[in-house]
């Protein structure tokens, strides 16, 4: 019996291997097993975008039924380097060091009112004649913008606008007007129109708008979405690995932890760990605030128990989950709409989660839900002392006080049976 030919799909994305980073596993992992669920995935992203950060073990989940097209980007940023003198630029450290001189602020400034959406702008015309004419030569029918960056979407609406037979998704992995970031980059009203006006045109033009959680979606159907569902990231079961926990008891957080969620009490409660058992470490990779790292070396007990990385390969990431006993999430305290990625990986690990964040949330829910950890403010200084100390205990008996039940829910090939029901229910108006 002949196998069923493979429906294509055209995913248009910024962030692909060998780039780092969550931003690329979402789709990264949706294309790997859609084409188990009856669709070939078309990537289209940039041939030289601008990332510091690689990792070059993601390319083995790329599948082989995928087609890869590249296509020449032109990016502002040689002149961010210039102006603000940082050599490397991972996402993030401009907001984080704006408070740090003038023509540093005065870049974020430019970065807010220049670029519109952002700095990718450039690349929406010249892309879209692109795939205007591979679109029509191909039959594609369905298409898939993913954003940040937002200029991915307007790609998406110039595509629809020419094609208006096609079925478009336009999948937020952060919001774009309510996105804190965004919020931060000095922004003047009459460009926070032009912001307001251009997300209006996506949400009213897509057939559907996919947002990472149930509260985002809510937030796109309240901005005026014709249509707007979630599904949320996940761990993928063939990531597993195996590995034996720390001797020590090891406390870890891997990503970014900016400014506005510096956990200054935890830090205060992990210090008087620190202080009362040689048995502790604090493991944080990934980039930080100079102002956490203020904040950590102000509680000296825990500073010299701590470990900071800069980066890890993915690989080395779930390996740090397993030999950890408790895994830290600290949510923005500006939006609580967003789920981590990483969420999902620390649901995989089955390592107690400590969350600081909105009790109401997605990630408190699912927290809840899952019986995986416990949600405290950032100023609960009681729970979290309780919370540490019952997590310590369990650690010395040897226990495990979380049961992290229905987690399978959130494996990415089921996930992705979701999105390929969606892309099916999308079928293309005569």
């Amino acid at each position: 019996m002949a196998q069923k030919e493979l429906k294509p799909v055209l995913i248009i994305t910024y962030y692909w291997p060998p780039s780092a980073g969550a931003g690329v596993q979402r789709w990264l992992k949706f294309a790997k097993y859609l084409p188990e669920m009856g669709w070939r995935p078309i990537i289209f992203t940039p041939e030289n975008p601008q990332f510091d950060l690689k990792d070059e073990s993601l390319l083995k989940d790329i599948p082989s039924e995928a087609d890869i097209l590249k296509f020449p980007i032109w990016e502002p940023y040689a002149f961010f380097k210039k102006i603000t003198g940082i050599k490397k630029l991972k996402q993030g450290q401009i907001l984080e060091e704006r408070r740090n001189g003038f023509f540093k602020q005065l870049s974020i400034f430019l970065r807010g009112n220049l670029f519109v959406p952002d700095p990718r702008v450039f690349w929406v015309k010249p892309a879209s004649k692109f795939l205007l004419e591979m679109i029509e030569s191909n039959g594609i029918e369905h298409i898939v913008t993913t954003g940040p960056p937002h200029s991915m979407h307007l790609i998406g609406r110039r595509l629809k606008l020419a094609i208006p037979t096609l079925r478009w998704i336009a999948d937020f992995r952060d919001p774009w007007t309510e996105w804190d970031i965004l919020q931060q980059m000095y922004i003047t009203p009459p460009i926070w129109k032009i912001h307001q006006r251009l997300e209006q045109k996506v949400l009213k033009m897509a057939d559907q708008v996919l947002a990472t959680g149930a509260s985002a979606s809510a937030s796109f159907l309240a901005l005026g979405a014709r249509h707007s569902t979630h599904i949320t990231n996940g761990y993928d079961a063939k990531d597993a690995v195996l590995e034996e926990r720390d001797e020590a008891f090891t406390v870890s957080h891997v990503g970014m932890l900016s400014a506005d969620r510096n956990p200054e009490v935890l830090w205060e409660q992990l210090n008087q760990l620190a202080e009362q058992t040689k048995g502790f470490r604090l493991h944080l990779a990934g980039l930080l605030s100079a102002e956490v790292l203020r904040s950590i070396q102000n509680n000296q007990a825990l500073y010299t128990s701590t470990k900071v990385e800069e980066y890890l390969p993915h690989e080395e990431v779930m390996k740090r989950y397993q030999r950890s006993h408790l895994l830290l999430l600290m949510q923005t305290r500006a939006n609580s709409t967003q789920l981590p990625g990483k969420f999902f990986e620390y649901l995989q690990a089955k390592r107690p989660i400590l969350f600081i964040g909105d009790p109401h949330s997605d990630v408190a829910h699912i927290l809840k839900k899952t019986h995986s950890g416990e949600c405290f403010a950032y100023d609960d200084s009681l729970g979290i002392a309780q919370f540490l100390e019952e997590r310590f205990e369990d650690f010395n008996k040897q226990r495990q006080s979380f049961s992290f039940r229905g987690i399978e829910r959130y494996e990415r090939k089921a996930l992705t049976r979701k999105l390929a029901d969606l892309l099916d229910s999308l079928t293309t108006k005569v």
